[in-house]
């Protein structure tokens, strides 16, 4: 009898156990949703993690009492919360890359006044952890977290740009990429040799294939062991930022990167 109680006891723990992964599971895929686009009403979460409306109620509602979810009574819409922004900062302070590169950033942005921003790939995205603002009047507002595909922008084509090409396909598909403007590469293979062209040149260059109206130009940082760990780039509107001007500051920010690689423990030279 005790021992089967014990097992009924054991069934019961362990089915525990796997809804509380389950749980854990789902309300991540709600904060995800909700850092991708903030401001959602509980049926548009719903549809967004294709779960019920009551799950997701419930859900939402266990983030929100821990603060990892915001919920607006006027509008009835929810957002990213203030408790997810402090753990989220707990991976910016921790990562060293962003310590290093914050002078460096700092430095260029004086003397070009353009804004700066640096990024580490996570999975098909770039997430920018980083970024120093300059002072024109127009300006990016790319925002600390925010993600955006690898394909398509400059910091994405250089944390791509060093990998295989077996890499590179298995992560994107086999396409075609999804267009955000009439200049986003779609196709797997010209991408690849658009990624040639980043190793030989020792920078991307971003030419509106994000958003419409804004340039960048990427350069790779390294670290000790020469892997590429982050991407430095100079973005602004493409009024600002034509081809001779791209020439102009290409080697500002290769050598800002560079600068930042070696603070890292990156001591190869002669390479882009």
């Amino acid at each position: 009898m005790a021992t089967e109680t014990h097992k009924r006891r054991g069934r019961s723990r362990s089915g525990r156990e796997v809804g509380s992964v389950r749980a854990l599971e789902r309300g991540l895929t709600i904060l995800e949703a909700l850092a991708g686009e903030p401001d959602l009403s509980l049926t548009e979460v719903a549809t967004r993690v294709h779960l019920p409306g009551s799950t997701t109620y419930r859900l939402l509602e266990t983030l929100k009492r821990r603060r990892f979810v915001a919920h607006s009574p006027e509008n009835g819409l929810y957002r990213v919360g203030p408790r997810a922004f402090e753990v989220g900062n707990a991976f910016v302070s921790g990562l060293r890359v962003h310590e290093a590169a914050l002078p460096a950033m700092r430095a260029l942005v004086a003397e070009v006044n353009e804004t700066v921003n640096l990024a580490v790939a996570d999975g098909r995205d770039a997430i920018y952890v980083g970024q120093v603002e300059g002072k024109q009047l127009v300006r990016m507002f790319t925002q600390i977290g925010t993600r955006t595909p690898l394909y398509c922008t400059g910091v994405g084509k250089v944390l791509l740009a060093w990998r295989s090409p077996d890499e590179i396909r298995s992560l994107l598909g086999p396409g075609p990429l999804r267009a955000y403007t009439p200049n986003t590469i779609t196709d797997p293979e010209r991408l690849l040799a658009e990624l040639e062209n980043v190793r030989t040149n020792g920078f991307a260059l971003d030419n509106e294939e994000r958003e419409v109206g804004v340039r960048c130009i990427a350069a790779p940082v390294r670290n000790r062991n020469e892997q590429v760990v982050a991407a430095l780039s100079l973005s602004a509107p493409a009024s600002r930022l034509g081809d001779d001007r791209v020439r102009e500051l290409a080697p500002r920010v290769k050598a800002t990167a560079h600068q930042i690689s070696t603070w890292l423990g990156y001591s190869a030279t002669g390479r882009p």
